[in-house]
């Protein structure tokens, strides 16, 4: 079965750079820094990567984390950004830093996040008494319910 998907992307700097995957299994692509940019500790920079994508319709993109950054201190505060489909500006990848120094500095071309394109279902949503959502084992346990401590 092919499941190839076409996603237009569009380098509105000429140092940008395509995504790329790692391996061919890669579920994610890797998004990269348009430029130089500081993230202070503690707070928030939204960092360029000078592509605008055209994300089909009936998916999303999902920017997440990159495992190597987030052990370094460097992590998405939103955890993962979605993109909808009809969004057609520039990305860019919320960062914040909470390593051990000062500041981290993203150089131009480093690899910041990855971008994963998702399937969204048509979802209808129905209203129903409570006693017709079904019973579970697991009933109305919350966080951290189902862990063993």
């Amino acid at each position: 079965m092919d499941m190839t998907l076409e996603v237009k992307v569009a380098k509105i700097h000429s140092m940008a750079k395509m995504p790329t995957r790692g391996s061919i299994n890669a579920a994610g692509w890797d998004l990269y820094a348009l430029e130089d940019m500081t993230v202070p500790f503690r707070k928030s920079m939204k960092i360029r990567t000078g592509i605008r994508v055209a994300i089909p319709n009936g998916y999303e993109g999902q920017v997440r984390s990159r495992s190597s950054l987030g052990k370094k201190g460097l992590i998405l505060p939103h955890s993962i950004g979605t993109i909808d489909s009809d969004y057609r500006g520039e990305l860019f990848v919320l960062m914040t830093w909470i390593g051990e120094s000062e500041s981290y500095t993203v150089t131009a071309g480093e690899r910041i996040a990855q971008l994963l394109i998702c399937p969204i279902p048509d979802v209808i949503f129905t209203e129903v008494d409570e006693d017709d959502l079904g019973k579970t084992e697991r009933g109305a346990g919350g966080f951290g319910s189902t862990g063993k401590f």
